[in-house]
């Protein structure tokens, strides 16, 4: 028996899961349910979806909420019929900015009950995206175009039904509503999609059909049919509720109904307020009363409350309650599973993570508590939750650990880290590139060439005097986007000279003389016998327990790697590469409690005081419930501090020191150093780098970047140092999105609202200091609700 089938059998025996069904059974359409704590709430409901079939929607208080009990039940459930239903935009209907992520999920949903013929569906959304009104089912199959393996259709046909459904052409397809042409190829991106797909036609039939990556622009998938559905959101006729859509044969679940229809008719009543016309808001949202209308012959499951007009026939207790706050203290997590054993209890820990429930068995033992029960679940939960009745107990690992969870979310748009498609898009005619073979030179445009009777898409490359390259698609990874530091503008030479080829040969031994000099201490240093460091023990394992977020794959194996080098007898001289926010940091922590658990001191050296600033907090914050003591060197601390701190340090009784260039001084002694931290070595002028390598010959090393100098990235890919990358980005790290309009105070309005109504904070930058009074004074006025604090750098005259 899988895990779900074992928690779902157990929730199909309690004796309110069977009330519930006998109440549907006897077509019952309004049910209030009590007491469904945390997860269990979801757990019933896959449990009900399960056993009952048909079309389910959940309806949660916000996307958040919405989006978790969507992951809740792709674990519970099978994923693939679980669809997410969010707006169309990007912050509020009232921003009007579209979402074509947002947009795609939303007709993904919407397809997925047209085409319901069987087995169940469930559909989890919230007030703002029920608010927002969709085509008509009629219109919806006027406007959607399928294609299928084997039928007769010409190229020029499909183009001209695309086209007339309103895509638009470009050289690479890679946002929904685009389609490209080449050959007797057609790449086209539905709005129903993650995924753009490839048609092949052979004369007038459709050869084969395979959906491809955008950035790489590769075949992936071969497909029999797809369906084609343009932008839905521009469709302005015929336009119906959600609630319309789906029609009667409909089971709502809604976590808080009062709460839903009095959002979504603040939704119509704001736009209203905002001076547009009724029959335009009409056309666009829909009142939570007119939804609550829509639905009266559907089911309603309420959670919490009911809504007005619509109250329940009966009320169903489950008597749960949520998962007690445990705050990493694993001694009263012993004590509570101990307890619920005694009481008959099956206490259940669920993690999809192997490395978590050791990590959990190997603090019980080490803690002289290896007697405690436990059952592990292979299951991820947003929240546990007790269920006395069952006797049962579901504890999440992230809860016990006190750490963020995050959802995940099927059918976004399905991107890569590669971008060499995008950036070629985002190349301007005259910007400058280099061609591995011949230089430097200005990118042209996109030309079409004809090569043995075929047409192929090319990129024009110019060089000194006018001279062309023509450089085929297929060759993009010869070609990078040119970047220096300074300002000056390149030297592009003439096609044919050899000069390219000179100045690289003359790179090549310069570097070639500096490989030489880095070997040599390289070879130094794996010659000197290090000190190696004891296995992990039990303050290690609580260290990295109480690590409030889940660890990326590629951040669990640079720790692997970093603890492996650390108890080897070889010096290590690892760096760990990975963007900013993909957790080096942690990474760095977890190195220098080891070292300090084995008696060592750790220097780690930063580029700006700022930043010397940050990591100081950051491990204070990380090692505050351990025997740690960590210090700074700055120029933000008095000469009376500094004097104290290294007469500390040298004694010994600093464990951790940060700081800048400082650490590197003739008066800054270790008593006995044995990890060093870099920070953005690449950020350190030759001198410091020179007193680095002095002070690293026989001290474990470990180096930290987002972005790797050429030296320093090549000598750990030809083994001279070792390399880890982190790539993973974290669970639903949400891309930076830039976007330019001119001044005003309604866009500026909507934009800090649209991100305080999300619990966040927003930074208003501006160019000069003497206007930032009038500025606070403009966004109190436009948004009395925000709290506004002023910050600058200019100091005063003392």
């Amino acid at each position: 028996m899988t895990p779900r089938e074992q928690l779902l059998t157990a929730i199909a025996r309690d004796e309110a899961f069977v009330e519930l069904n006998k109440q549907l059974d006897r077509g019952c359409a309004s049910i209030r349910l009590e007491a469904l704590a945390g997860s269990a709430y979801a757990a019933v409901a896959a449990t009900t979806i399960r056993k009952r079939g048909g079309v389910h929607i959940l309806v949660a208080d916000d996307r958040d909420s919405a989006a978790y009990t969507a992951a809740d039940l792709y674990a519970l459930l099978d994923a693939e019929r679980v669809m997410f239903l969010p707006t169309s935009y990007k912050r509020s209907i009232q921003f009007g900015q579209e979402d074509a992520g947002g947009s795609v999920q939303r007709t993904a949903a919407l397809n997925a009950i047209r085409n319901f013929h069987g087995g169940y569906l469930v559909v989890c959304t919230y007030p703002e995206a029920l608010a927002e009104t969709v085509v008509g089912e009629r219109e919806m199959n006027n406007r959607t175009i399928t294609v299928s393996v084997g039928e007769h259709l010409s190229q020029e046909t499909l183009v001209e039904m695309i086209e007339d459904a309103g895509f638009e052409r470009v050289d690479f397809v890679y946002e929904p509503g685009q389609y490209s042409r080449r050959g007797g190829i057609v790449d086209l991106f539905s709005y129903s999609e993650s995924r753009p797909f490839r048609v092949d036609f052979f004369g007038d039939e459709v050869d084969s059909i395979r959906s491809f990556e955008i950035s790489s622009q590769l075949s992936k998938e071969r497909l029999n049919r797809v369906e084609i559905i343009p932008n839905l959101r521009e469709v302005e006729q015929a336009r119906v509720s959600v609630a319309e859509f789906a029609g009667s044969k409909v089971c709502y679940w809604v976590d808080d109904a009062l709460h839903a229809v009095r959002r979504m008719n603040d939704i119509r009543k704001r736009l209203l307020s905002d001076g547009h016309e009724v029959a335009e808001v009409d056309e666009r949202v829909v009142s939570g009363n007119l939804f609550m209308a829509d639905s009266r012959e559907a089911v309603m499951l309420m959670h919490r409350t009911e809504a007005a007009g619509r109250a329940a026939e009966c009320v169903i207790d489950f008597a749960t309650s949520p998962q007690p706050a445990f705050n990493k203290n694993f001694a009263l997590l012993a004590d509570d599973l101990t307890a619920r054993a005694a009481q008959g209890f099956t206490s259940y820990i669920l993690s999809e993570n192997k490395a978590q429930i050791e990590r959990l068995t190997n603090v019980f033992r080490q803690s002289g508590r290896a007697s405690v029960r436990f059952a592990p679940l292979s299951l991820t939960l947003h929240e546990g939750f007790v269920w006395p009745r069952l006797k049962m107990c579901c504890y999440t690992d992230h809860q016990i650990f006190d750490r963020y969870h995050r959802y995940r979310l099927r059918g976004e748009i399905a991107r890569d880290e590669s971008l060499t498609v995008a950036e070629l898009n985002a190349l301007k005619v005259g910007d400058y590139v280099v061609h591995v073979d011949h230089g430097v030179g200005r990118f042209g445009g996109l030309v079409k060439t004809v090569e043995n009777g075929k047409q192929f898409e090319s990129i024009k490359l110019v060089y000194r005097d006018g001279d062309v390259l023509l450089v085929n698609v297929h060759s993009l990874h010869r070609i990078a986007r040119y970047k220096a530091g300074d300002s000056e503008p390149p030297k592009i030479y003439k096609l044919g000279t050899g000069a390219w080829q000179k100045l690289k040969n003359a790179t090549k031994k310069a570097v070639k003389d500096i490989a030489r000099e880095l070997i040599a201490l390289y070879a130094k240093r794996k010659a000197t016998p290090g000190f190696a460091f004891s296995a992990d023990g039990y303050l290690q394992h609580e260290l990295e327990a109480s690590f409030e977020y889940e660890d990326t794959p590629d951040q669990q194996k640079a720790v692997e790697a970093v603890k492996q080098d650390m108890e080897s007898t070889r010096p290590m001289d690892r760096l760990v590469c990975g963007d900013v926010g993909f957790g080096k940091t942690e990474v760095a922590v977890r190195a220098a409690f080891k070292a300090v658990t084995d008696g060592k001191q750790v220097a780690i050296l930063v580029p700006t005081t700022i930043l010397s600033l940050q990591h100081y907090r950051t491990f204070s914050h990380r090692l505050r419930e351990f025997p740690v003591r960590i210090e700074h060197l700055s120029r933000t601390k008095s000469t009376r501090d500094v004097t104290a701190t290294l007469a500390d340090l040298e004694a010994g009784k600093i464990d951790i020191l940060i700081g800048t260039h400082k650490i590197l001084g003739k008066n800054v002694k270790f008593k006995d150093l044995g990890l060093l931290i870099i920070d953005e070595e690449q950020k350190f002028g030759v001198g410091a780098k020179e007193k680095l390598r002095q002070m690293s010959v026989n001290v474990d090393t470990l180096t930290l970047t987002a972005t790797p100098i050429p030296r320093t990235l090549q000598f750990s890919l030809m083994g001279s140092r070792d390399l880890s990358v982190i790539s993973t980005p974290p669970p639903n790290r949400q891309p930076i999105v830039t976007e330019s309009h001119l001044f005003g105070e309604e866009i500026i309005r909507e934009a800090i609202e649209a991100e305080l109504a999300r619990g966040g904070q927003v930074y208003f930058v501006h160019n000069r200091i003497d206007d930032l009074l009038t500025i606070q004074g403009m966004i109190a006025r436009i948004c009395p609700k925000a709290r506004t604090a002023i910050g600058h750098g200019r100091m005063n005259a003392q």
